[in-house]
C-alpha cells in the first residue's frame, strides 16, 4: 500500500486505527514523549499499578505468607498459560520464572540431553549477543564436547536461510537463533528452520524475546520445540521482568532442569535430600518465584489478549510498512539506509535506519523528546508498538529526524556514548 506522507494523512490514519483507543490504557507521564522504544522497555499499563497496589497492600500485606496459599504458586502457569495463548502454544507448554538468559540456558542444555554424541552447536551472528555468550557458555561446560558454529549474514539484516541449511548437518546437536533478530528486525521463518533441523535429527531453540507480543507466532503449527523469551519488550512487563521458557508438551518427561531447584522438585515441602523431577513443565521452576514482578506481568498481557494478536501483527505490519516510506522519502536523501528487509513477513516490529552519525543523532533526538535506540557502529532502531504507537508520533519522529540531520543539530554532540543506549 502506497501512503500519502503528510501530516493529516497520519492523523487520519489514527482516527481509523481500531487499536487507537488502547493507548489510553497505558501511562504517559510525558504527553508529548515520541517513544519508539517498545522493544526494549514497553510502556507502563494503567492496570499494572493498581495490579501492583493489590498485590503489596492486599496480598502481601494483610494475607502475608498465606499468600501462597491463595494464589502465588500458580502464578507462573497461570501467567505462563496466558504468554502461551499469544504465542499458539497450548496450557502447560510455557511457564514464567527467572530471566531470559537463564531460561534460554535450561532450553539449550535442555535441548542437548537428546542428542548425546553430537558435536555441533549452530547459531548466526545476527543472533543476540546475551544468546551467543550463553551459547559459549553452554560449550565450556560440556569439557570440550561440542563446539560452536556461527553462520555468517550475507548482509548483516537477513539471516542465513541457505548457508545456515548446510551447516545444519547429522553432527548438529542444537541449533539456536533469534526469531525476530535484534538489530535488522529481519524474521526467520520458524516453521522452515524446525523442518531443516528436523530431517538433520536435531533441535532448535528459539529467542522469542523481539517477538512476542508484536509478531506472529504461532509454535505448535510451526513444531517448535524450545523457546524462550523476555516480558519487558512488547508484553510490557516492566524493567527485569521475569521471562517465559516454552517447552513442548511431549518432550517435557523426557529431558530434566539443568539447574534442579525446590520449586521444581516433585513434593517442594517434603524437604527431601534427593532431587526428583517434578511432572510436566514445572520440573523447569529452580528458585521462588518473584511474585511482585510476576504480577506486574499479567496486566500487559490481557491487553493484548483483549486486543487479539491478529490485529496487533496487522498493524504493526501497517505501520512498519508506513514507517519505510516514510524514511525512505524524508530520510534517505540525507545519508540514512534502511537496514531491515523490506518484505512484511520477513519484519519485525521495528525498523533499522543506519547513518554514520548514529550516535549524535540519538543524543540530538533525547533533547527534542523523541527516544529511540542506537547501536553500534552506525544502528539507530525504531519501534513500532502497536497497543500505544500512533501514526502521527511516527511521522512526528522522522521529520524531527529530519531537522536533525538537514540542520547538523547533531553537531554540538560528542562522540562519546553513555552508559545505556
Amino acid at each position: 500500500m502506497k501512503y500519502d506522507l503528510s501530516r493529516e494523512e497520519a492523523q487520519r490514519l489514527d482516527e481509523q486505527d481500531t487499536l487507537a483507543p488502547y493507548r489510553r490504557q497505558f501511562i504517559h507521564a510525558e504527553p508529548d514523549l515520541i517513544y519508539l522504544l517498545g522493544n526494549s522497555l514497553g510502556r507502563l499499563p494503567q492496570a499494572t499499578a493498581h495490579r501492583l497496589n493489590d498485590v503489596v497492600n492486599g496480598e502481601w500485606g494483610q494475607r502475608l505468607i498465606r499468600g501462597w496459599m491463595e494464589g502465588w504458586m500458580e502464578l507462573p502457569h497461570r501467567v505462563g498459560d496466558k504468554i502461551g495463548s499469544l504465542l499458539g502454544a497450548r496450557p502447560g507448554e510455557v511457564i514464567v520464572a527467572d530471566s531470559t538468559s537463564v531460561n534460554f540456558y535450561k532450553a539449550v542444555l535442555a535441548a542437548l540431553q537428546l542428542t548425546p554424541g553430537r558435536s555441533k552447536v549452530v547459531t548466526d551472528d545476527l543472533n543476540f549477543p546475551s544468546d551467543l555468550y550463553i551459547l559459549q557458555g553452554a560449550v565450556r561446560a560440556s569439557g570440550g564436547n561440542h563446539q560452536l558454529h556461527v553462520v555468517p549474514s550475507p548482509d548483516g539484516i537477513h539471516g542465513p536461510l541457505a548457508a545456515l541449511e548446510e551447516a545444519i548437518d547429522e553432527e548438529t546437536a542444537l541449533v539456536a537463533l533469534s526469531h525476530t533478530v535484534f538489530k535488522s528486525a529481519y524474521v526467520y521463518d520458524m516453521a522452515a528452520v524446525n523442518q531443516i533441523a528436523r530431517r538433520a535429527g536435531t533441535h532448535v531453540v528459539w529467542d522469542l524475546s523481539h517477538s512476542a507480543g508484536a509478531v506472529g507466532v504461532d509454535l505448535n503449527a510451526a513444531q517448535a520445540e524450545f523457546a524462550a523469551g523476555c516480558t519487558y519488550k512488547y508484553l510490557n512487563g516492566g524493567p527485569g521482568a521475569p521471562a517465559f521458557l516454552y517447552v513442548r508438551r511431549d518432550l517435557q518427561e523426557s529431558v530434566l532442569n539443568p539447574i534442579p531447584g525446590w520449586m521444581g522438585q516433585q513434593e517442594p515441602f517434603e524437604f527431601g535430600l534427593e532431587y526428583e523431577a517434578a511432572g510436566g513443565l514445572r520440573r523447569f521452576l529452580t528458585g521462588t518465584p518473584s511474585i511482585l514482578s510476576l504480577s506486574a506481568i499479567e496486566p500487559g498481557i490481557d491487553l493484548l489478549l483483549e486486543a487479539g494478536m491478529q490485529q496487533v501483527i496487522e498493524k504493526s505490519r501497517r505501520q512498519t510498512a508506513y514507517l519505510q516510506q516514510l524514511c525512505q522519502e524524508y530520510l534517505q536523501p540525507l545519508g540514512f539506509k534502511l537496514r531491515s528487509p523490506l518484505q512484511p513477513d520477513r519484519r519485525g516490529s521495528h525498523l533499522a535506519l543506519a547513518h554514520e552519525e548514529g550516535l549524535r543523532i540519538s543524543l540530538a533526538l533525547q533533547e527534542r523528546n523523541v527516544l529511540l535506540d542506537f547501536r553500534r557502529p552506525d544502528n539507530l532502531r525504531l519501534s513500532v508498538a502497536p497497543l500505544y504507537t500512533s501514526y502521527s508520533a511516527l511521522y512526528d519522529a522522522v521529520q524531527q529526524m529530519r531537522a536533525v540531520v538537514a540542520e547538523r543539530l547533531y553537531e554540538k554532540y560528542a562522540h562519546e556514548a553513555p552508559a545505556v543506549t
